[in-house]
């Protein structure tokens, strides 16, 4: 199943003898598996003492990291002991921890590490990366990450990358720091490209999904602000409808609950040409109305709408999945009290969450019908918040963003039902 490394990922691992040592780029890109390579000969042959391995949760440290490396080497020789916060690789006892939040650091607090492996280095709060760092106090101790890349001023590329003594750039280039100040990091930079393993009709048909913001960071690799339209890949042309097929299964509601602010719920199914459909929307603006409603009027609201809704002959819609704004929390009580079946908390990932809304539309695979008067105004001026991008961290701006939060809900949390829909494409775009 793994190939042997050729190219910039086998000179990663020949490079990677710093103190600390990130690979960094396009997703699909061999940064992984060259990372795990070098830990796996750490492991073995690494200085004395306690390891740890932080993902930004243990569950997806284990999917990322710990599964690929039992494919590896085997479940013998690699046994995660769910729960027990450790894994035995190799005959050596590795501490396993999550870095979701700023409580994280003090999971590692009084340890004294020989060495570590980060995955989704970007992801954890700069107080655990830099408590990681004064845990690895083991004579010859080593770090080994790996990221995609975020905004230029995020603190892992100002702080740490930027200053990295020694650089593999994306082009093949090299660049060591003459600066006396410069910090022990070798960083390794990757694009899509760098994967020579990657069918053609699988990298083409990345490239046709991610498109602006994410095409230049998962795609070409590069730290770039989150700036201007979120949604820049949505066109009228392209994504609306006046009609829509015959759906063969309604998926889910997205619904993003609000008093003062409007209310939005989006309906969204699944075609028979394989495709998604935004098919209809309710939507309640108590400032334009001059009258907030109540959870069970907006409960009331939404069951007479899917109970109305026509199409194809036929009155009424079930869809399989009610996926409310989590921080609703009595409007989630109020139509479980109803007897509404499929109520679900969405998932609430706002960068996430907006990638998969990006998927759909760069992909071609989502259409929006016409009567979604909410969505289509807020789509087209949906916009990131470049004061948020210039401290580092990216976020929409919260301006007319209530349906297209309703979107977000709809697609991220049912993402692993419609990304399979996506594959055909694979031979359209080989062709």
């Amino acid at each position: 199943m793994y190939k042997a490394l050729v190219g910039k990922q086998l000179r990663s691992t020949q490079l990677a003898t710093a103190r600390g040592n990130l690979w960094e780029g396009a997703v699909r890109s061999s940064k992984t598996i060259s990372s795990i390579m070098v830990w796996l000969r750490y492991v073995r042959v690494g200085p004395a003492g306690p390891l740890l391995m932080v993902g930004k949760t243990e569950r997806t440290l284990k999917r990322n990291i710990i599964d690929p490396i039992i494919e590896m080497v085997g479940t013998k020789r690699c046994v995660y002991k769910a729960g027990a916060g450790e894994v035995i690789l190799l005959g050596r006892r590795i501490y396993i921890a999550g870095a979701n939040d700023e409580r994280a650091a003090e999971k590692i607090k009084g340890l004294t590490l020989a060495g570590a492996y980060m995955d989704e280095v970007t992801t954890y709060p700069e107080t655990f990366f830099s408590m990681l760092g004064t845990r690895l106090s083991v004579d010859g101790a080593q770090w080994f990450g790996t990221t995609n890349p975020e905004g230029p001023n995020h603190w892992l590329k100002k702080k740490f990358l930027d200053r990295a003594r020694f650089h593999l750039k994306r082009d093949g280039t090299t660049a060591e720091s003459s600066d006396p100040a410069a910090i022990d990091i070798n960083r390794f930079s990757f694009s899509l490209d760098d994967n020579p393993y990657l069918p053609a009709a699988y990298v083409a048909n990345l490239k046709i999904e991610y498109q602006g913001l994410f095409y230049r960071r998962y795609v070409l690799g590069e730290w770039c602000l989150a700036e201007g339209v979120v949604y820049d890949m949505f066109s009228e042309a392209r994504h609306v409808v006046d009609v829509v097929p015959v759906i063969d299964r309604w998926m889910c509601v997205g619904l993003d609950y609000g008093t003062i602010n409007p209310f939005s719920a989006l309906l969204v199914g699944v075609g028979n040409d394989s495709r998604l459909y935004a098919a209809s929307e309710y939507r309640h603006d108590s400032r334009s109305a001059r009258r907030q409603l109540t959870d069970a009027e907006y409960s009331e609201g939404v069951q007479q709408w899917l109970a109305a809704y026509e199409h194809q002959g036929v009155t009424g819609v079930t869809p399989q999945w009610i996926l409310v704004d989590p921080s609703a929390a009595s409007f989630m009580t109020q139509l479980w009290a109803d007897g509404v079946p499929g109520v679900a908390k969405a998932d609430n990932d706002v960068k996430d969450g907006i990638r998969s809304v990006s998927v759909a539309l760069g992909s071609n695979l989502l259409s929006v019908h016409r009567s979604c008067k909410g969505l289509l105004s807020e789509l087209p001026n949906y916009a990131w918040d470049e004061k948020a991008a210039a401290n580092g961290t990216d976020q929409p701006l919260k301006v007319d963003d209530h349906s297209v939060d309703a979107l977000r809900y709809a697609l991220h949390s049912t993402s692993h039902e419609w990304r399979g829909l996506i594959r055909p494409k694979l031979k359209e775009v080989a062709a």
